[in-house]
């Protein structure tokens, strides 16, 4: 017994691109909508922080730039040129430990960005930013 196939059963050649070209339109309109979302600039005035404090390792390492923009690190005060140098003595060169930086109200956001540029550069990048606790 042999099969016979029928002229009109065989394989369909033509692809319906019509459902696919529907897809990329809608996907073209989402990101068209979505992208000037992601790029806003909007200016921003920082609360203060009502969150729970964290846990605090047994011996923090404290750095502290105080009201005249001098570098404390614990109780002692360090050049911002000996800074690296002055961690890596204190963490005996472990560059994963976390360095709880402290400022004065009055040090403005250029200062801080400099203290935490040289923190990167001596690659100490775990920095945790203290404040008051229950502050508005």
């Amino acid at each position: 017994m042999a099969l016979r196939l029928e002229e009109d059963e065989g394989e369909l050649s033509e692809i319906n691109v019509t459902p696919f070209i529907d897809v990329i339109l809608v996907l073209l309109i989402v990101f068209m909508v979505a992208a000037p979302l992601s790029t806003v600039d909007v200016p921003v005035n920082l609360p203060g922080s009502s969150a729970p404090a964290g846990t605090r390792p047994e011996e923090p390492l404290w750095l502290t730039v105080t009201a005249e923009r001098a570098l404390m690190l614990g109780e002692a005060a360090v050049a911002p040129d000996d800074l690296a140098a002055a961690l890596d003595a204190r963490t005996g060169g472990k560059r994963d430990t976390p360095v709880f930086l402290r400022a004065d109200r009055t040090v403005d956001y250029a200062a801080l960005m400099q203290v935490l540029d040289r923190l990167r550069q001596a690659g100490y990048l775990k920095v945790a930013l203290v404040g008051l606790e229950g502050a508005p």
